[in-house]
């Protein structure tokens, strides 16, 4: 009986990894995940730090931020002695609060918005983007899910840049702040974009598209810097990095949606035409008998509301624990990516080279992680680099200082298996749960993941208890994801489940026992 029954893997292998259809698509994709990781980080050139002085109206009639009465220019000067007669000199015995400024960049993002020492202000917007970011997931996750992944990811990608192009015309702070926080809560495609991407290529593949994608998106965060460097002004960086975007508007005659979303939600008939469109797109025979074996499960009640289906899922106590873990896991790697992201803004000489060459790092990182999965499946690369790192991570605050160099090379090579980690992680959380609440579930624990951008920020603060504590920290929390990481399941030889039953059966002795079934007969 088995052996009359086709999976849908076994199709899409049929329709190959790299046909015209899947290089289109890929093409498609790549836009979305290189400007994406754009919009996430552009407020560290958009808000650049910059220096300030107190404007002196009888001294600065030219508004010159030097001066050769003031010869410390390196300040955020708040109070300042008022100058001698003839701005010769500063009278020290007297101290004034500042009432104007002068600025070393003019039209920079502080200096046009007036937010000399108000230090609170420009990291606001890097935490409203995440906080934004944490409520668009649980959002984009139920759009994906309800009306499909390609209807969210054009509706997000094109109001992402409607929203960035829009704030680069901002007439306030605040303005800025409010279509920042808009522009992350609806306007981050990636989420939608990743569920199509591993669901047009049988599993196998699914790795390999990745890295490639998780390339495009390095090489997004590689070319901001230079982007940044070559259009200084902050209103223009945006307009360039977000007016490709606007593209993304036509995807909706372009892009094609998830096969296998569709068939999760009964609509068996386009689902169907759609793998015969794409058969013949490919040059590949689609044999109409190996359609009608194909075998989908589905819900079989269609009526069943999303909120249903996403409370059936978290109703199993399997489900259950395994998101448990994937909320350690996304909370782990958050904290640790963008805490040490926040660590390499101390480092000395060009920020825009210093950027690049530490995002640089991911490459050798997305190609291992393909390596790595390919032969090792994902739960044995995924503890593996926890653990590493973690260890490289609590060890580096108690080497001796005369080896800072080892320090230091401790740290990048955490960095790189954090990134390798990273990329496990977004793949491993999509293969734990059903189609039907595949991007929400994944979304959720995303979404939770950010509260680790959150907290990030705030760890430098801990080094005025003991330097090494941010470093121990992300080590510590490292050790444990990996500690749990034993409790979850192996996915890697598995179908993508479509069902809660499905998604329970991973793992065990039966699902085993089908998997070793399907090897014998392929």
């Amino acid at each position: 009986m088995s052996e009359d029954k086709v999976q849908l893997d076994d199709v899409l292998g049929t329709l190959g990894a790299f046909g015209r259809h899947q290089v289109i698509t890929l093409c498609l994709l790549s836009l979305v995940y290189a400007t994406n990781s754009m919009y996430n980080v552009n407020y560290v050139f958009a808000i650049e730090d910059v220096n300030y002085r107190c404007k002196v109206p009888e001294c600065d009639i030219d508004d010159n931020f030097s001066t050769p009465w003031l010869s410390e220019l390196d300040i955020k000067q708040c109070y300042h002695h008022p100058p001698l007669q003839g701005c010769t000199g500063l009278n020290t015995s007297i101290k004034e609060t500042c009432t104007e400024w002068l600025y070393d960049v003019p039209n920079s993002f502080i200096a046009e918005f007036g937010l000399a020492c108000e230090d609170w202000k420009p990291p606001l917007v890097g935490t409203v983007h995440s906080f934004g970011a944490m409520v668009g997931l649980l959002l984009q996750g139920q759009i994906s899910d309800r009306f499909g992944r390609k209807t969210a990811a054009v509706f997000a990608g094109t109001m992402g840049a409607v929203f960035g192009i829009t704030k680069s015309f901002s007439t306030s702070f605040w303005l800025y702040i409010v279509l920042e926080g808009l522009e992350a809560a609806i306007g981050d495609a990636l989420s939608p974009m990743f569920m199509l991407s591993i669901e047009i290529v049988e599993k196998k593949q699914a790795v390999l598209f990745q890295m490639i994608l998780l390339n495009c998106y390095t090489g997004g965060l590689i070319l901001m810097p230079f982007i940044a460097w070559a259009v200084p002004y902050w209103r223009h960086f945006l307009r360039v990095i977000y007016a490709p975007t606007l593209i993304i508007l036509t995807y909706s005659f372009f892009l094609d949606e998830s096969i296998r979303w569709l068939f999760s939600k009964g609509q068996k008939d386009k689902a169907i035409i759609l793998i015969e469109k794409i058969a013949k797109r490919n040059n590949r025979r689609m044999d109409k008998v190996l359609l009608n074996k194909l075998e989908y499960t589905h819900e079989s009640d269609q009526t069943q509301s999303d909120r249903k289906l996403l409370m059936k899922t978290f109703n199993s106590r399997i489900m259950m624990q395994r998101f448990l873990v994937c909320m350690v896991w996304w909370l782990t790697i958050t904290l640790i990516n963008y805490g040490m992201m926040i660590s390499s803004v101390l480092i000395e000489g060009n920020k825009y080279i210093n950027f690049a060459l530490l995002m640089l790092m991911d490459i050798p990182a997305n190609v291992f992680y393909w390596l790595a999965l390919s032969k090792y499946k994902r739960k044995i690369p995924l503890i593996a680099s926890f653990i590493i790192g973690g260890l490289f991570c609590v060890s580096q605050p108690f080497l001796p200082k005369g080896y800072a160099w080892l320090g230091l090379l401790l740290l990048m090579a955490f960095e790189t298996l954090a990134t390798f980690s990273y990329n496990i992680v977004y793949m491993y959380t999509s293969e734990l749960f059903p189609t039907y609440t595949r991007n929400s579930m994944h979304a959720i624990c995303s979404s939770i993941g950010r509260l680790g951008s959150l907290l990030a920020p705030q760890t430098p603060l801990l080094m005025t208890y003991w330097t090494g504590l941010p470093a121990f920290i992300f080590g510590a929390s490292s050790l444990l994801s990996g500690a749990l990481t034993l409790l979850m399941p192996e996915t890697a030889n598995t179908q993508l489940p479509d069902t809660v039953q499905e998604a329970e059966a991973i793992g065990s002795s039966k699902e085993r026992a089908q998997d070793e079934e399907l090897k014998g007969l392929t």
